[in-house]
């Protein structure tokens, strides 16, 4: 196994944990909020958003590809998106603004991720 894939291989194996930890902390945080002048503010969505943009600056710093990258925001996606389709009275995510803004700012973050980290890929050759 050559080296490059060898790194690619650890770093999905790190992906894993990693999107599980994302995802169970981030739907645990998502929902806190707080309010300033009438005004709701969820400030737990946008902290859970930055512990995946963390997560994911530091797989594909580790491992110099983004592919950690994309397989923990793709398996963070799914299970946010797993636990909002839920039945009621099981349901972790609910589809009022800071599950939306959870959900739907995976993917957003991700890709944002995706783009920035492009810069610890693997050079050429």
């Amino acid at each position: 196994m050559t080296r490059r894939a060898a790194g690619t291989a650890g770093g999905i194996a790190a992906a894993v944990p990693a999107a599980l930890f994302v995802a169970l902390a981030g739907t645990a945080l998502h929902r806190h909020d707080m309010v300033l002048g009438g005004v709701q503010i969820p400030w737990g969505a946008a902290a859970a958003l930055l512990l995946l943009g963390s997560a994911e600056l530091w797989l594909a710093a580790a491992f110099r590809s983004v592919i950690p990258t994309a397989v923990c925001g793709a398996l963070c996606y799914a299970l946010a998106g797993w636990w909002s389709t839920l039945e009621t009275g099981r349901r972790l995510v609910i589809g009022d603004a800071a599950g939306n803004i959870w959900v739907f700012g995976i993917a957003g973050i991700t890709v944002a991720m995706l783009a920035w980290c492009r810069r610890y890929r693997f050079p050429a050759g």
